[in-house]
């Protein structure tokens, strides 16, 4: 069975810079924790990037947030300090770059043994629960019908607080299991 952990968007934009809450901050800790426990097991751990280009306020996605973000190369852009600094520092992860919410590259990303993905554990993590986590979450269910998809809800914030708990319903619902529910 592969095990795999996806940290979604852990980025200074969504923890400290143009899109950061409180919410995303308050994480941090179980995240690190949720990290550590992954590497300590040997286990595949990657990392998403929200990734935009210049030209972000003329796209779809800018004209709806007009809030410049994660415009690659930047240092918005880079995964936050508080996981890259010290303890994954010397690690070398996969970083996939993604230019919308879900990502429709996961089969290059996770090879899958079984068409069905009835080999895959993959546990997803970070932000925002109700736009990118929600959207990996569904994609990598609707690749890998058979995979347990799971979701902590303590290492995942919302936009809001009910962002968040709707979107942990959402995914309940479709068969993603939602785990540390508050």
């Amino acid at each position: 069975m592969r095990n795999i952990l996806i940290v979604v968007d852990m980025q200074k934009d969504f923890v400290t810079g143009a899109l950061a809450s409180a919410e995303a901050q308050a994480i941090l800790p179980e995240v690190m924790a949720k990290i550590s426990e992954y590497d300590r097991a040997g286990k595949e751990i990657i990392f998403t990037r929200d990734t935009h280009g210049e030209d972000y306020m003329q796209t779809n996605e800018g004209k709806h947030l007009p809030v410049p973000h994660c415009i690659k190369g930047t240092d918005g852009w880079q995964i936050c300090s508080a996981l890259m600094d010290g303890l994954f520092a010397e690690k070398d992860y996969t970083v996939v770059d993604k230019p919308s919410f879900g990502y429709t590259g996961w089969r290059e990303v996770i090879a899958a043994q079984e068409a069905d993905g009835s080999d895959l554990q993959i546990e997803l993590i970070g932000v925002c629960t109700d736009i990118c986590v929600v959207s990996n979450a569904l994609i990598l269910k609707a690749y890998y019908p058979e995979a347990t998809v799971k979701v902590d809800a303590g290492c995942c914030a919302g936009v809001t607080k009910e962002a968040h708990a709707a979107a942990l319903q959402t995914m309940k619902s479709c068969q993603v299991e939602v785990t540390n529910e508050a």
